[in-house]
């Protein structure tokens, strides 16, 4: 078994040896989580480190076939798995998330714990599937994984409207997923191989109208769950009444599958497609990024705020797309590709500190709150420098994928890359807005017993400030591996 198969299955094996755990023991529970995905982030790390950037292209390949029907032999499915310098960077950030919700989780979750963490590592191996997986009809297997686990996730542990949210986001994932279903067919059905092979079925002729038919609905899976306007609407819902470890986990990697999929699919088979119809995703991902924003700046509830901002902030990942693909260049797409990790680590900040705030005032209302940074101090600082750095601050992550974008976008689509750049000055304003509201200010007498981060909740909070700063400083460490993915994808556009 290789190091991609240890790595997607050990979840589920953790999984099991919960399930074998006698009752009532939610502390073991909890150590033998993060146990488990602790050593999914060491394994994690060392693929980050151990991917070879001379040699670049796929690498840890593993390919056996799984489904044969000897009296259909057009019907051939592999196990195939794979990563390159695009995904390797998304299984870090998948396992570091999933280890810190473990800690997330430890003082917020106290109702059928052995339940919840059993679904929580079912989650993570849906979302390494997605990552890692080759053949097109193993992917979409791994993408439906995830459906059940996040939807029980939302359901019984969320709070508020829970079960009206998990519902809407169901139903919006699998109409998306039943688009991507018939694109699937059609591409198998159409080619000349029998085979679901990504690679393979990006080297098929198909007839124009046809490939363009398919471009769409697949297109439709992944924007839903990018998720792009007008598809958002499922977004703020699930994130304002899910967990917050599971918000942290919603916007920190399973927005990036939406993403990665254009990537990985629609710019490896439907290159010229992409290019074609790069002003219509240009035009969304402007509105996405204004929409968005606008409508965060009205949001009274701060998890609901973080959640519309996300909407916003994966516009980027959109504009920088499609500015690389009609430019011909490697800015738009590498800053892209690090927006899906920086907003994974900036978000699940922000998410993981109104986490901490709403646990200790079972309030998430901006207008209950004022001065309580007296009494949260270092609350207040992480705060401050996960607002600073989703409003793009030099030295934070968050600044370098948005000037990429800005700079990638500009070459092709001045026009859109401007009116972008005043997404980041609304984003000045929602955040400040909420920070000074919510720390500042007289203290009001309601919080006056409020106690700061316990040491299990400064766990995920120092350790993403700590990557936010250091890709903020440094952001070499990711972008030469995200460039020896991508140079194959601009090698098939052109450039």
């Amino acid at each position: 078994m290789g190091l991609l198969s240890v790595l997607l299955f050990l979840p589920v094996v953790g999984a099991l040896i919960l399930l074998a755990l006698p009752r009532g023991n939610d502390r073991l529970v909890r150590i033998v989580t993060a146990v488990v995905t602790g050593l999914a982030l060491a394994l994690s790390g060392y693929l980050f480190f151990a991917y070879d950037l001379n040699r670049g292209g796929l690498q840890f390949v593993e390919r056996l076939p799984w489904i044969r029907i000897p009296t259909s032999p057009q019907f051939n499915v592999d196990y195939y798995l794979g990563v390159d310098g695009l995904s390797t960077p998304l299984v870090l950030l998948t396992a570091l998330l999933s280890f810190l919700a473990v800690f997330i989780s430890w003082n917020a979750i106290d109702t059928r714990v052995r339940e919840y963490h059993i679904l929580l590592l079912l989650l993570q191996t849906g979302v390494f599937g997605v990552f890692m997986a080759l053949d097109f009809f193993l992917f979409f297997l791994f993408w439906e994984v995830e459906l059940i686990p996040m939807y029980l996730l939302i359901g019984i542990w969320g709070s508020g409207r829970r079960m009206y949210a998990a519902m809407k986001f169901l139903i919006y994932t699998l109409a998306g997923s039943a688009f991507m279903l018939v694109g699937i067919l059609l591409l198998y059905f159409n080619s000349a191989q029998a085979t679901f092979d990504i690679f393979a079925l990006a080297n098929q002729s198909y007839a124009a109208p046809l490939k363009t038919l398919m471009f769409f609905f697949i297109l439709i899976a992944f924007a839903v769950k990018l998720p792009v306007w007008p598809l958002h609407t499922w977004l703020p819902d699930a994130h304002g009444d899910a967990p917050t470890a599971i918000s942290v986990l919603l916007a920190g990697v399973l927005l990036k599958m939406g993403a990665y999929g254009i990537f990985r699919v629609l710019l490896t088979i439907f290159p010229e497609q992409m290019q074609a119809y790069a002003p219509l995703l240009v035009t969304l991902a402007v509105i996405s990024i204004l929409y968005g924003a606008l409508v965060t700046i009205m949001q009274p509830d701060m998890k609901r705020l973080v959640a519309y901002s996300s909407v916003s902030h994966m516009g980027y990942v959109l504009l920088g797309v499609a500015g690389g693909v009609t430019g011909l260049n490697m800015l738009g797409l590498n800053g892209a590709a690090l927006q899906m990790f920086t907003h994974g680590t900036i978000t699940g900040l922000l998410f993981a500190a109104v986490g901490v705030v709403y646990h200790k005032a079972h309030t998430r209302q901006i207008a209950d709150f004022g001065g309580i940074a007296a009494r949260m101090p270092v609350l207040a600082t992480v705060f401050l420098i996960a607002g600073l750095a989703s409003l793009g601050l030099p030295s934070l992550a968050g600044f370098v994928a948005e000037i990429l974008i800005f700079f990638g976008s500009y070459q092709a689509y001045a026009w859109a890359a401007v009116l972008g750049a005043f997404g980041v000055l609304l984003a000045t304003g929602y955040i400040l807005f909420m920070y000074r509201r919510v720390f500042f200010g007289p203290l009001n007498p309601r919080w006056a017993h409020l106690t700061d981060a316990d040491p299990i909740d400064m766990v995920p909070l120092f350790s993403l400030v700590a990557i936010i700063v250091l890709v903020g400083v440094y952001p070499t460490v990711l972008t030469r591996v995200f460039e020896s993915g991508l140079q194959p994808i601009l090698a098939r556009l052109g450039g």
